[in-house]
């Protein structure tokens, strides 16, 4: 593991403090143990927006602030031994599971995990499942170009190390990060020429919205090797199907990484993830994804369609009926008819009566957190979409709604921020992206295509899709397209809404997302830099 994963010096007094909190003090993956429930929450808001990593964000900013209490704490795990509590909690679930033999008793307990190194695309896998809670470390609050060790933050797959092809890998990488660096440097002085700061705004809030820019600008060179952090609560429901697909996936990185989550799982939850090996359920259960993959992977190769690219987002697929629907969905809570009778009402209604209707059910919207019910979720809006994998990246944390995605590659090419133009740096834009998709190439040829991901930075384009009912829809399209937002996801969140009004006709379920951002802004964070300069001047967390 230490040949793969860099392991991060802490002194004796400092890795004392640590064992009595973590279940390790030298894996990349480790468990948040004797900890209340509240210092968890905010060690892993903190950890999103900082280049440190859990461990020693504990030990620089929480372990000794007095009113956490947690220095206090230390002493009191140590003279109770904490394996001793673990064991006599194991048998008292193994006897409730064994009586009651309900998988919904396994989402009654949980843990926190700390899985820091991971490349961006085991993030991805990390962060599939719906019924747990993620936080990820962010491309636009912290320079990626600081180092880990003696190298940049990036993965070399267990496949590449050891191959011919491994010092191109590596080259490549440093190629990427090397020109990330320059590029994000040259990129936050330009933004200050360009948007001085104004009176009323601090030296903070500027500071840091200059850097968002400059990085959402510059993250496209970033390759899906880049590694990061994230910050799991998972029930014991949540741990054992994700392990189990990790158990499965095709990447090596995946599988390992899931034998060492399991690992310190064990040392918190071990009765939760008894049958994340066993052979007839973990194991039976992971040979059935494999068999199904291989199968696909088979059937779709097998289709003789030439391949092309359309828009960057298609509406593929949404009810003529959406509104009648919607009216009687609304209705339905409010009323003692049936759903059949309340949907004839709505059908013999005339259009503008069935608007006033959603206008009412909408309500008085004074935020976007304010949505309409449960009468929204009657119907479906399915999207095809084709951006940028840094857009998707934020795009895909949306995971309640139906969400699935095509492997990373360079078919559909690569965006270009505009930008580059005004300070004359396309040309090794276009040179660093075509070198990323010759070694893409050369990856694809020798270990296939799911390993060759990890050499296709942010900037190109995946194809995915989305598919959500209308109240989802309030939810995404209002929250990404407010001003804070990255342009790019921006843009696309603004024509999905724009093809549900215009394409689909919903114009009363649209028109009631009245929160949905078509404004174009040149310092996107500024404004809410500013409100956390208010909630700290107030003394609000």
């Amino acid at each position: 593991m230490n040949d793969v994963y860099y392991e991060e010096p802490f002194l004796p007094d400092e890795r004392s403090v640590l064992e009595r909190f973590f279940t390790n003090t030298d894996g990349p993956v480790f468990g948040l143990v004797n900890l209340p429930e509240v210092v968890k929450g905010a060690l892993f808001a903190r950890y999103s927006r900082s280049h440190k990593s859990l461990r020693r964000l504990f030990l620089d900013e929480f372990h000794n602030q007095p009113e956490l209490g947690i220095a206090a704490m230390s002493t009191a795990v140590a003279d109770d031994d904490p394996s001793v509590r673990l064991n006599k909690a194991e048998a008292l679930y193994d006897r409730v599971f064994g009586e009651y033999g309900d998988d919904s008793v396994a989402q009654l307990g949980g843990a926190h995990l700390a899985c820091e190194q991971a490349s961006n695309l085991l993030t991805k896998v990390l962060e599939r499942g719906r019924i747990a809670a993620y936080l990820e470390q962010s491309t636009r609050y912290i320079y990626y170009d600081r180092p880990l060790g003696e190298g940049y933050r990036y993965h070399v797959p267990p496949e590449i190390v050891g191959s011919t092809l491994e010092t191109e890998y590596r080259g490549t990488m440093d190629a990427l990060f090397g020109q990330y660096s320059a590029l994000v440097h040259e990129l936050a002085p330009y933004f200050e020429s360009k948007f001085p700061r104004t009176d009323g705004t601090s030296r903070r809030a500027y500071n840091a919205t200059i850097r968002a820019k400059a990085c959402d600008a510059a993250r496209g060179l970033l390759p899906a090797a880049t590694t990061s952090n994230v910050g799991i609560y998972g029930t014991g429901q949540a741990y054992e199907s994700l392990l189990i697909r990790m158990q499965a996936h095709p990447l090596a990185e995946a599988r390992a990484y899931g034998e060492m989550m399991l690992r310190e799982l064990r040392e918190i939850i071990p009765s939760f993830v008894k049958r994340v090996d066993l052979p007839a359920r973990g194991e039976a259960w992971a040979h059935y994804f494999s068999e199904t993959a291989a199968r696909m992977k088979d059937i779709a190769a097998q289709i003789d369609i030439e391949f092309s690219d359309g828009p960057e987002v298609t509406l593929e697929d949404w009810d003529p009926d959406a509104e009648i629907k919607v009216v009687a969905s609304a209705l339905y809570a409010y009323s003692d008819l049936s759903g059949a009778q309340l949907l004839e009402a709505a059908r013999n209604m005339g259009a503008e009566e069935r608007a006033g209707i959603i206008r009412a059910y909408s309500g008085d919207r004074i935020n976007r957190r304010h949505k309409p019910g449960r009468g929204m979720e009657r119907v479906d809006y399915r999207f095809d979409i084709t951006c940028d994998f840094g857009s998707f990246r934020d795009l895909q944390r949306h995971r309640m709604l139906t969400l699935d995605w095509q492997r990373l590659g360079t078919k559909h090419g690569y965006a270009t921020p505009d930008v580059l133009s005004d300070i004359g740096r396309i040309s090794e834009w276009d040179s660093a992206m075509e070198r990323a998709a010759g070694l893409n190439a050369r990856v694809m040829d020798q270990f296939g295509a799911d390993v060759a991901q990890y050499a296709v930075p942010f900037g190109y384009r995946i194809r995915f899709v989305m598919q959500m009912n209308a109240r989802e829809a309030f939810h995404l399209l209002e929250l990404r397209t407010a001003r804070a937002g990255h342009p790019d996801y921006r843009r696309v969140c603004q024509e999905m809404h724009r093809l549900i009004d215009k394409k689909a006709g919903h114009r009363a379920i649209a028109g009631a997302m009245k929160f949905v951002d078509y404004e174009e802004y040149e310092l996107e964070r500024i404004d809410s830099e500013r409100r956390a300069d208010e909630r700290n001047s107030n003394g609000e967390t």
